[in-house]
């Protein structure tokens, strides 16, 4: 943005005159001898000086005016040049500290797609709403879910905000994502996994690995990414408590931060602290991460000693994929790893109020926990219809001894029609 007053001055072009003896008039006889045009001068934020002239002094004063309502609004003066390939680059440098490793990786596949469909070479500053609704169109197009579109909308239009507000690469409400709306569906309900499968699940799990992190997932509302950073100092044997934090870089440790970005402390049944030990005994020996196995530790060290672990690679590998695997073994599902935190938050929501239910299961707003985790399974079916039972059980049975609604009251014959 301008960091001086814009100004309005003259800028005087041809010959300079002379005065009756050939000397040079001085500049402050110039006004009515000179030719000249009027400039609107003002500095930048980077240090350059920015000008525009103008036949007249009105059109000067008129522009000047506008500029100076963009520095009050402390509006760039001019976009940065850059391309939507480099932005992207820049985007995953900047953001690495700022967001966690889930969600920047969410923000770089989304540019990864995006540049695939107008360019990677396209300048920043060219891109606009048709290329916005062009690339919704075509994932669309591509058969998938309106959830997924609208995910790659929020998290397009939230990158180029950033593009504006703070890197200035793009003038304001230049946003090719500002008006591009979400598509309209119906959500299905939230997935949940019924005890009897997860125990199904649990008994195909064929290894401690397996178990501990089954029924850790189950029971603890953890997400993916905070299970596979849990370490041993994360777990509180005596308390029965597992704490989410924050980790610094340190030794064997990579850095990582929670969604939330707050330490969250749930409480954990005594079964399951029972689990942990268990497969803390056979565990790798000095890996301070719980859920790395034996031979992705090995690799792991190796490439940390080589100085050639990349910062937010993922610690365990096909999580997912050996998920599923594990669901068609004991004949379950399908299921994701997710699900399994979404059922244990519904599970929560039976017994505690909703307010701790948000608190352990990490989210900022509560709306979140009622709309996205809080599944309707057909045991709150059957309480309702009790209720509903139980309020109108007794106006029913009353009504229901009127003889013209029972089936011994006399029948009557309707005019027009024969009776047999």
């Amino acid at each position: 943005m301008a960091t001086e007053k814009v100004g309005v001055y003259r800028k005087y072009h041809g010959p300079v005159p002379k005065d009756k003896s050939g000397k040079p008039l001085p500049k402050s006889g110039w006004s009515r001898k000179r030719a000249f045009r009027w400039a609107v001068r003002w500095f930048g934020s980077d240090g350059k000086r920015y000008s525009r002239s103008f036949k007249t002094r009105k059109e000067a004063d008129r522009y000047a005016k506008k500029i100076q309502a963009s520095i009050d609004k402390g509006k760039p003066d001019k976009p940065k040049k850059i391309t939507l390939g480099a932005f992207k680059s820049e985007h995953e440098t900047v953001m690495r500290s700022q967001v966690a490793n889930k969600t920047l990786k969410d923000h770089i596949r989304a540019l990864r797609l995006f540049a695939y469909h107008v360019g990677s070479n396209v300048p920043l500053v060219r891109i606009n709403a048709r290329h916005a609704e062009s690339f919704v169109a075509e994932r669309l197009a591509q058969g998938l879910a309106v959830g997924t579109v609208n995910k790659d909308i929020r998290t397009l239009k939230g990158i180029f905000n950033l593009a504006i507000e703070l890197r200035g690469y793009l003038a304001e409400s230049t946003n090719p994502f500002a008006k591009i709306r979400q598509r309209r569906f119906t959500p299905k309900p939230p997935n949940y996994v019924p005890k009897e499968d997860f125990k199904r699940l649990f008994s195909a799990a064929d290894t401690a690995w397996w178990k501990a992190l089954l029924a850790l997932a189950y029971t603890s509302g953890a997400r993916e990414d905070e299970l596979l950073n849990l370490t041993w100092a994360d777990v509180d044997f005596q308390k029965n408590q597992l704490h989410i934090t924050r980790k610094d870089r340190c030794d064997w440790i990579q850095p990582w931060q929670p969604k939330d970005h707050e330490l969250r402390t749930i409480p954990l049944p005594e079964q399951i602290v029972n689990l942990l030990a268990a497969w803390q005994s056979v565990a790798p020996e000095n890996c301070p991460y719980i859920f790395m196995e034996h031979g992705r530790w090995d690799y792991y060290r190796q490439r940390v000693d080589q100085r050639k672990w990349r910062t937010g690679q993922s610690l365990v590998n096909n999580v997912l994929r050996r998920f599923k695997t594990l669901c068609r073994r004991a004949k379950v599902g399908p299921y994701t790893v997710h699900d399994l935190r979404r059922s244990c938050i519904t599970n929560w929501a039976r017994k505690l109020p909703i307010h701790v239910v948000q608190k352990f299961a990490g989210h900022s707003d509560i709306r979140t926990t009622q709309k996205y985790y809080l599944s309707v399974q057909d045991e709150d079916i059957r309480k309702a219809q009790n209720v509903q039972a139980e309020l109108l059980g007794k106006i029913l049975e009353n009504d229901l001894t009127d003889p013209k609604l029972t089936h011994s009251a006399p029948k009557r014959a309707f005019p027009g029609r024969k009776t047999f």
